[in-house]
C-alpha cells in the first residue's frame, strides 16, 4: 500500500482533522522513505546520476559568472550580508545528507529565508521575487550541490504532492527547478556579454574576475580582495588541473597502444618464424666407464709377466 493510498483511507475519515492527517502523512513518509531511501534514490533505471555529472560539470565551468551579471542585489561586503549567503550555501549543500522528502524540502525552504534576509539587508527594504530568483540562481552556482538533479528528482517523485503545490515550500522548490533550467541553458545574451567573451570566459582564457581585481577602490575591503584573489587562483588551479588530467588520459592510451603494438610484433615474429625445440644429444659416456663398448677407444693393455 502506498503512502497516498493509505493517505486516501485516512481521509475517509472524517472525524480527523486535516492537521492530524498532515501530521500522520509525515510520519508515515518518514519512516518508509527513511527504510527505502538507498532503492528508490537516484536508481539505476534512471539517468539521474547522468544529470548530476552534467549540472556539476556545466557549474564548474561557470565558476567566474558574478553577482553583477545575474543582476544579484546583495552586498557581500557587508558581513551580516556575507553570513546570511554562507548560511545558504550550507543549507543548500545539506540537502544531499537528508533522507525524508520533507526534510530535503525544508533545507529549501531554509536556504531561500536566507537568501531574503540577505537582500533585504542590503537593500534596507522586504525582497520581491524578482530580486529572489537571481540570487538564488547566484547561490546555487557558488554552492554547487551535491546531487542536485537527483535530489530534486527525488523529491519530485516522493514527496507529499500537497506539499509541492501549496505554501512556502512548493514556492520555493519550484523557484530552485528554475535556478537549475537556468543554468543548464544559461549564454552570453543571459549575461548580456558578448559571444566572444562568453566564449573565452569559458575556455578559462581569461576571468571577469581579474578585470575586476584591477579597479578596486581604496575602501574596499581587504578580505574581500583576498577572496577574489583566492578564487582567481583556484580558478587557475582548476584549468591546470584539467590540463594534466588530459595530458595523463593521452599518455595513458599512448602506452596501451605502445604494449599492445609490441605484443602484436612479437606473436607475428613468432608465427612467422616458429621456434623448433629439438630433442636433447645422447650423453657421452664417461672415459672410465666400465662399459667400453661404445667408446671407440682401444682396449686396455693387458699386464704380461715375463720369466726371469
Amino acid at each position: 500500500m502506498s503512502i497516498f493510498t493509505l493517505s486516501f483511507y485516512i481521509h475517509l475519515d472524517i472525524s480527523v482533522p486535516p492537521e492530524r492527517v498532515e501530521k500522520i502523512m509525515d510520519q508515515i513518509e518518514k519512516y518508509i522513505m527513511t527504510r527505502l531511501y538507498k532503492y528508490v534514490f537516484c536508481p539505476e533505471t534512471t539517468d539521474d546520476e547522468k544529470k548530476d555529472l552534467a549540472i556539476q560539470k556545466r557549474i564548474r565551468a561557470l565558476h567566474w559568472v558574478t553577482p553583477q551579471m545575474l543582476c544579484v542585489p546583495v552586498n557581500e561586503e557587508i558581513p551580516e550580508v556575507s553570513d546570511m549567503v554562507v548560511k545558504a550555501i550550507t543549507d543548500i549543500i545539506e540537502m544531499d545528507s537528508k533522507r525524508v522528502p520533507r526534510d530535503k524540502l525544508a533545507c529549501i525552504t531554509k536556504c531561500s529565508k536566507h537568501i531574503f534576509n540577505a537582500i533585504k539587508i542590503t537593500k534596507n527594504e522586504p525582497a520581491s521575487a524578482d530580486d529572489f530568483l537571481p540570487t538564488l540562481i547566484y547561490i546555487v552556482l557558488k554552492g554547487n550541490p551535491p546531487r542536485l538533479q537527483s535530489n530534486i528528482q527525488y523529491i519530485t517523485r516522493f514527496c507529499n504532492p500537497s506539499r509541492l503545490m501549496t505554501g512556502e515550500d512548493g514556492y520555493y522548490f519550484t523557484n530552485l527547478c528554475c535556478a537549475v533550467a537556468f543554468i543548464e541553458k544559461l549564454d552570453a545574451q543571459s549575461l548580456n556579454l558578448s559571444q566572444e567573451d562568453f566564449d573565452r570566459y569559458m575556455s578559462g582564457q581569461t576571468s571577469p574576475r581579474k578585470q575586476e581585481s584591477e579597479n578596486w577602490s581604496p575602501d574596499a575591503c581587504l578580505g574581500v580582495k583576498q577572496m577574489y584573489k583566492n578564487l582567481d587562483l583556484l580558478s587557475q588551479l582548476n584549468e591546470r588541473q584539467e590540463r594534466i588530467m588530459n595530458e595523463a588520459k593521452k599518455l595513458e592510451k599512448d602506452l596501451i597502444d605502445w604494449t599492445d603494438g609490441i605484443a602484436k610484433e612479437v606473436q607475428d615474429i613468432v608465427e612467422k618464424y616458429p621456434l623448433e625445440i629439438k630433442p636433447p644429444n645422447q650423453s657421452l659416456v664417461a672415459i672410465d666407464s666400465e662399459n667400453v663398448e661404445n667408446d671407440k677407444l682401444p682396449p686396455p693393455l693387458q699386464p704380461q709377466v715375463y720369466a726371469g
